[in-house]
């Protein structure tokens, strides 16, 4: 089964790309054969500085090679280092119609947030499209709120097919997980833009301070509470245990449990999640030149299979380039 995925490299990463993704991508390399990018060229929408981008680039894979990523096992490259991507972008543009874009839940949603519409946000799903079908994906992870991206990519690659009459591009499939929307310490969804975000790797004072500043109601702790409605146990319950989980949601309903307390216990489990994979990458971090060989071979690989690919779409709109 061939496995694609990628993550932005417009922030640090949060709580909500691990749960939503990361954790997929580190379970899903065993068994499979796996492609996950860093999209620097996705980021360009929200990070216009170059030396910020490198870092941010360097940092998301820092951030997968310490959360267990074995290079050996998945290839993990920057989505720069594979321009044909771009290629396809264009290519699937031109059958693709503008009615499609304009219903994308991600852009009606940054519009609404006041982020200004260029082209580059409204063309997000057909380079997401290219960077799917560019090798023969066959399964996607996502959570839900991106499951219309991958519906996008298959209503894209049949256009092709149909246009050229061909078989040149594999339609993709989604995989959900448990952690279909990680809400953020205001409620909302979890996402950098917002600045909601609790970081993967800030050190153990900062995280213990955002996740005390979770939004919570002004229940008083004697009375009954409602875990369903409350911020602080929808992320609990992506960390802890079945077990756990039931007996403080029974602690809710029953009342004399505070927030606070709630709080105190999240901290702890994100250090046990998290606490060793921030000493992983402390030691990452000081040989730069590891990580880059890590990119460099995972690029490889990478093109390699687009290249594939790309041959059999240039085939079929005919497409010609120069030898030698």
């Amino acid at each position: 089964m061939r496995v694609l995925s990628g993550i932005q490299s417009s922030g640090k990463l949060h709580l909500g790309n691990y749960l939503g993704a990361l954790k997929q991508h580190v379970e899903l390399q065993h068994g499979n054969k796996c492609f996950f990018f860093i999209a620097n060229y996705h980021a360009l929408t929200t990070v216009q500085d170059a030396e910020r981008q490198r870092m941010l680039t360097r940092d998301v894979a820092l951030d997968y090679l310490a959360l267990g990523l074995d290079p050996h096992q998945a290839a993990l490259f920057r989505q720069s280092d594979v321009p044909d991507v771009c290629e396809l972008t264009w290519i699937l543009s031109t059958v693709t119609g503008r009615g499609l874009l304009e219903r994308a839940h991600s852009y009606k949603d940054k519009i609404s947030k006041g982020i200004a519409p260029s082209m580059g946000l409204m063309c997000y799903p057909i380079l997401m499209a290219a960077d799917i079908l560019i090798y023969d994906s066959d399964i996607v992870p996502v959570g839900r709120d991106q499951v219309q991206h991958i519906e996008m990519a298959q209503d894209m690659a049949g256009y092709f097919n149909n246009t050229y009459n061909c078989e040149a591009l594999k339609r993709p499939e989604p995989r959900l997980n448990e952690a279909f929307i990680v809400p953020g310490i205001d409620g909302q969804k979890m996402s950098k833009s917002y600045g909601n975000t609790i970081d993967l790797f800030d050190s153990p004072k900062a995280v213990r301070k955002r996740i005390m500043s979770i939004k919570t109601d002004s229940t008083p702790v004697e009375a009954p509470k409602h875990p369903e409605q409350c911020n602080v146990f929808a992320i609990l319950k992506l960390m802890a245990s079945p077990e756990e989980v039931e007996e403080i949601a029974a602690a809710y309903r029953k009342g004399g449990l505070g927030y606070g307390t709630v709080k105190k216990r999240v901290v702890e489990l994100f250090e046990e999640h998290f606490g060793p994979a921030r000493e992983r990458r402390a030691e990452l971090a000081a040989d730069p030149d590891l990580v880059e060989d890590v990119l460099v071979d995972g690029a490889k690989r990478a093109r390699a299979a687009a290249a594939q690919v790309m041959a059999r779409v240039r085939d079929a709109c005919g497409l010609m380039t120069a030898r030698g």
